[in-house]
């Protein structure tokens, strides 16, 4: 009788079914980004990596993109520009969510980016209407009524990560026009 088979083995836990494509969590620094185009633009050029609320430096690069880039596009640019930036934000999301091993890594702010892009299309051209426009998004963005709760909880992929930054645009489109309405000057631009 060898040795072994005296030897008690014990009982082994079953191996946890993790899709190839998702790697454990990993916590993503400057190095990091920059070892693929995908990172840097879902991390909003490093405004991600930025603690604490990255979401909100992320809106922040954005808005100021949309001053030094975006804005100075017409109007189908915009268009075109908003529809690419979405769709290629939900592959990046997805891919670099799989790689973070969490879809909707606080740390990705293309979705706050390219949201306040279209948010700042429909706001005039002052600072204070930016200011409030920035700030009404952020607190959508953060507060997630009713149903950007709902899709962010269920929907758990890129375009899930893009949605949810969408729809708190156009509740703070909303809430832009409902002021414009009530005749609250420099709110809401001319369409």
């Amino acid at each position: 009788m060898s040795s072994n088979s005296s030897k008690q083995t014990e009982p082994v836990a079953p191996a946890q079914s993790v899709p190839a494509s998702v790697t454990p969590m990993v916590q993503p620094g400057l190095r990091w980004m920059l070892q693929s185009p995908a990172r840097i633009f879902a991390f909003g050029f490093g405004s991600g990596l930025i603690r604490p609320a990255p979401g909100t430096w992320g809106t922040l690069m954005g808005w100021v993109l949309w001053v030094v880039l975006v804005s100075r596009l017409p109007g189908t640019g915009v268009l075109i520009a908003l529809a690419v930036c979405f769709v290629y934000g939900c592959l990046v999301c997805q891919r670099v969510g799989n790689e973070l091993g969490k879809p909707d890594h606080g740390g990705m702010v293309w979705d706050e980016m390219v949201a306040i892009w279209l948010v700042l299309w429909f706001t005039p051209d002052t600072f204070w209407a930016q200011l409030l426009a920035f700030t009404l998004f952020r607190l959508f963005d953060i507060v997630k009524p009713l149903p950007i709760r709902y899709f962010d909880a269920r929907l758990k992929n890129g375009f899930g990560v893009m949605l949810d930054d969408i729809l708190a645009a156009l509740y703070t489109l909303g809430v832009l026009a409902v002021l414009a309405y009530a005749g609250i000057p420099g709110t809401l631009a001319a369409l």
